[in-house]
């Protein structure tokens, strides 16, 4: 356990000193350029109404082209968040995403939707928050050490239960 703490404590040292709060009020008042819109079309993206960009690629293991010049903490993240599909539906994320971008766990922070052919529709939330990695990270640091989805939820939600936003909606993991 004192290893789990260790892991843990390590993984959101790290992630608050490389990274950000949510950037989305930062971000706000920028308006796409000509170029951004070409490229967009050109890898099939398209900006969803909160600003998020979404962009389908065939599998988890083919990140979206919006990473390729993000940071490697990023690119980590969102491969990371590909490994824990089966538990990020479960955890909240608390950047407030569930209000501004209808985000219903901190899976949709990094993935939109798996569909039942292998593709996956990423989205670009996570590229600009700190505390969707945070968590993301966090989480699968826990279960790699075998904690089971029910103690991370409850992990997750005592440690971001003050000084946060609102969490999102987020049903609660099946028990085990």
């Amino acid at each position: 356990m004192k290893r789990l703490a260790l892991t843990t404590f390590y993984s959101v040292v790290l992630s608050s000193l490389l990274l950000s709060a949510c950037g989305s009020a930062a971000n706000s008042d920028k308006q796409p350029n000509e170029t951004a819109e070409v490229h967009n079309a050109e890898h099939g993206q398209h900006q969803t109404e909160s600003g998020d960009l979404q962009e389908k690629t065939a599998s988890l293991s083919v990140l979206p082209s919006f990473l390729d010049g993000a940071s490697a903490t990023v690119q980590t993240a969102y491969k990371t968040a590909a490994t824990v599909t089966d538990i990020l539906p479960y955890i909240p994320c608390y950047c407030g995403c569930g209000e501004s971008a209808g985000h219903k766990s901190n899976l949709n922070c990094f993935i939109a939707e798996q569909n039942d052919d292998g593709s996956v529709v990423w989205d670009d939330h996570g590229t600009r928050c700190g505390v969707c990695i945070e968590i993301a990270v966090t989480t699968a640091a826990m279960k790699a050490n075998g904690v089971e989805a029910e103690r991370i939820r409850q992990i997750i939600d005592e440690t971001y239960k003050e000084g946060y936003a609102k969490p999102t909606l987020t049903e609660l993991p099946p028990a085990s």
